[in-house]
């Protein structure tokens, strides 16, 4: 690929809007279809929102009837906000576009980052994101007076978190050696153009993520860099290596078309 040109929207008190920034994603999507600009990577901070991707069921929103942004990436439901690092690449790719491909190399891109940082991170077969692996089920400490056996995420697909007490919310999964997700990666691609991103959790506060079923899922939790290395890691930290491994992953990379099988006749 060509050289990929990083822009900075805003971080800290300069955060950027959700709709301000959607808007402005729009606009170089814009201009990258029409070979007006190089490839470019959006990066910044959001203040506070939830937004929920085109699978978003119902019983995943908030409960308490918090406003969620409705968006036209894929995936479900997350959060935005201080202390997460958003990035939406906007690249240009041979089409039909291998959406497989590019989610795979953004997970490779923060991956590498978090492995300079000092925390090894991994892909979970069928879940998108960047993630930190939990104990064996059967290894994991009971909670609330629990045995494992009896455990509802184990057993009731319709266990919802945010109907029990604390020690079930996706924010402890830490604390119950469960897999936790790190960084979320929702995409859209469009007239074979990419947008949206990835949002990788540095230090936010991660209750946010209990009012709902994150990314839909009710088995896993989310964590962030600073509770997975015991010491506060910034967006500031963070991004430039973020920044220098999405160059060399995405520079390198040669993406193909998505294969297409042919018809039979």
């Amino acid at each position: 690929m060509s050289e990929l040109r990083f822009v900075h929207l805003g971080f800290g008190a300069d955060a950027v809007e959700y709709q301000e920034a959607w808007q402005e994603q729009r606009r170089v999507h814009a201009a990258r279809f029409a070979d007006e600009i190089p490839d470019t990577c959006l990066l910044l901070e959001h203040p506070a929102v939830y937004t929920a991707g085109r699978r978003t069921e119902d019983s995943e929103r908030p409960l308490d009837g918090t406003p969620v942004v409705d968006v036209d990436r894929g995936g479900k439901i997350t959060w935005h906000g201080p202390g997460q690092l958003v990035g939406y690449p906007i690249l240009k790719l041979p089409r039909p576009v291998d959406v497989i491909a590019h989610v795979r190399r953004l997970e490779e891109a923060l991956i590498r980052a978090c492995a300079e940082l000092g925390l090894a991170t991994t892909r979970v077969e069928g879940r998108s994101g960047v993630w930190v692996l939990g104990d064996p089920v059967e290894e994991r400490p009971a909670i609330g007076g629990l045995s494992l056996d009896f455990d509802p995420r184990l057993a009731d697909e319709e266990f919802d978190p945010r109907l029990n007490g604390p020690e079930y919310a996706p924010s402890n999964a830490g604390q119950r050696r469960e897999d936790r997700k790190l960084a979320a990666i929702g995409i859209r691609i469009a007239k074979g153009v990419t947008m949206h991103g990835f949002a990788l959790n540095c230090d936010p506060d991660n209750t946010w993520f209990d009012r709902i079923v994150p990314c839909g899922i009710r088995d896993a939790g989310v964590t962030s860099l600073s509770n997975e290395l015991g010491r506060r890691v910034t967006v500031a930290e963070a991004l430039p290596l973020v920044e220098k491994h999405l160059r060399e992953v995405l520079e390198a990379a040669e993406p193909q078309p998505r294969p297409v099988e042919a018809r039979a006749s």
